[in-house]
């Protein structure tokens, strides 16, 4: 159950990757084109103001694909997760409030029935979960919970 659980999350995060980085290659391609029409019908200063307003979202799309392949990569080191009884990067979190997957910041995912957020390890609430045992309460926006299961 646990291993099919953590199959499902990584899969779902992997899906919520997948779509973020198709949206991102859709509209560089969508710059690639507009620089070739900027390129053959303008000239002199509103010619390189268009270029330079292309070339200055490339850059923000590609500072965005640079961090969707990070967490990607950090994905691949979770599918050798293996738990050692406290909250750490690929832990499966279940609170008596919530049930969390510390991975990435993927939102809300589901496996099966069940909901999970997906947070990523510098997010406010997987900092306070860190290190935390199964037993243990903890104190998040002001709200007490405990940590009812680790895997």
């Amino acid at each position: 159950m646990e291993a099919e659980t953590r199959k499902d999350l990584l899969k779902a995060c992997r899906d919520y990757l997948q779509t973020r980085v198709s949206v991102v290659k859709k509209a560089m391609d969508g710059l690639k084109e507009d620089l070739e029409n900027e390129s053959k019908s303008s000239a002199g200063d509103k010619f390189e103001t268009g270029r330079e307003m292309i070339n200055i979202e490339w850059n923000k799309l590609s500072v965005q694909l640079n961090e969707y392949d990070r967490l990607g990569n950090i994905l691949n080191r979770i599918e050798d997760y293996k738990p050692n009884g406290n909250v750490v990067l690929g832990s499966i979190v279940v609170t008596n409030v919530a049930k969390y997957f510390v991975a990435i910041p993927a939102g809300e995912i589901t496996s099966g029935k069940d909901k999970f957020y997906a947070v990523g390890i510098k997010s406010p609430i997987a900092q306070v979960l860190l290190g935390k045992k199964a037993g243990e309460k903890a104190v998040f926006n002001g709200r007490e919970f405990e940590v009812l299961e680790i895997t």
